[in-house]
């Protein structure tokens, strides 16, 4: 297919996205409205303030889920639409589903019955998790919304991030989320300089995207699960920048980019594990990965 790498892109997201992909392609790369991404997201809500039926495509079925949530969460803060009512109605679902500490787990046991990835377990009491907590926390946070419910699960947030000793790199990048956004800048700071050395220490990130096969996958993750340093810092004001030189960044950008596949789109590394799963995570990566090279000064056209 030829044609700049957005424009390649922008073929496969028409051929093969959801609605809700399709209309936030257009905001962040058209010039078009975000009414339209928050009509197609609205799709997603439960009564309970929650978000469910499939937003997270690895969690199947209609039961509102905090990572259904959390992606609802991010899809608003990309739009600027991250407050108000919409925040006020999420907090109060959050508050429902939370830990008796306060903090979210990755799967509410309301997903027991529907299908679901078989690398997220359900159980009946499921333990708080930095993994789902720490993206929401620091998200509302940024957008200044403040909600009884975020005190306990900041506070969780913190002894978490705060005693992280050995981790894995989903763990890793929802500590940033959340020291990307919480008020208390100095305190992240200091958190986040300690963290960028336990994943140079633990090798949690490929700086050399060439010799890839050289770093560990961690424990679970599929083979070729790899993370480089733009699948921590994001955009260029990210804490996490500051553990990478600037060589190292554009190696990682540099491999980002060749990552564009034929078709347009760019790969899931995760574990697939049905069709339709794959499926709907291409164009939610794709996206992804334009606005990081974008965010990053990468020419897209």
């Amino acid at each position: 297919m030829a044609g700049t790498p957005l424009a390649r892109a922008e073929q496969f997201i028409w051929l093969t996205a959801r609605v809700l992909e399709q209309r936030r392609f257009a905001y962040h790369f058209l010039g078009a409205a975000a009414e339209p991404v928050e009509a197609a997201l609205t799709a997603y809500l439960n009564e309970d303030g929650g978000y469910g039926h499939a937003l997270e495509p690895d969690l199947r079925g209609p039961a509102s889920q905090p990572l259904h949530t959390a992606h609802a969460l991010r899809v608003l803060d990309s739009i600027g639409r991250c407050g108000g009512l919409r925040a006020e109605r999420i907090c109060r679902y959050l508050t429902n589903v939370a830990t008796r500490d306060g903090a979210l787990p990755v799967i509410h046991p309301s997903q027991r019955g529907y299908p679901t990835a078989p690398f997220i377990p359900i159980v009946s009491d499921p333990p708080s998790e930095l993994l789902a907590t720490g993206p929401v926390v620091g998200l509302l946070h940024r957008n200044q919304v403040w909600h009884a419910w975020l005190f306990r699960a900041t506070d969780f947030c913190w002894a978490a991030v705060e005693g992280l000793q050995k981790s894995h790199p989903y763990e890793i990048q929802a500590a940033v989320a959340f020291l990307d956004g919480v008020p208390d800048r100095s305190r992240a700071e200091e958190a986040a300089d300690r963290l960028g050395r336990l994943v140079r220490e633990q090798r949690l990130v490929v700086l050399d995207p060439g010799r890839s096969d050289a770093y560990p996958v961690a424990t679970g993750y599929a083979p070729g699960e790899y993370h480089y340093p733009h699948d921590y810092a994001r955009v260029p004001g990210s804490l996490a920048r500051r553990w990478f030189t600037d060589e190292e960044m554009d190696r990682s950008l540099d491999h980002l980019a060749r990552e564009q596949q034929e078709d347009g789109g760019w790969p899931v590394r995760w574990r697939q594990w049905a069709p339709s799963t794959a499926l709907e995570w291409r164009p939610v990566v794709t996206v992804e990965a334009l606005r990081t090279l974008r965010a990053h000064g990468r020419v897209l056209r």
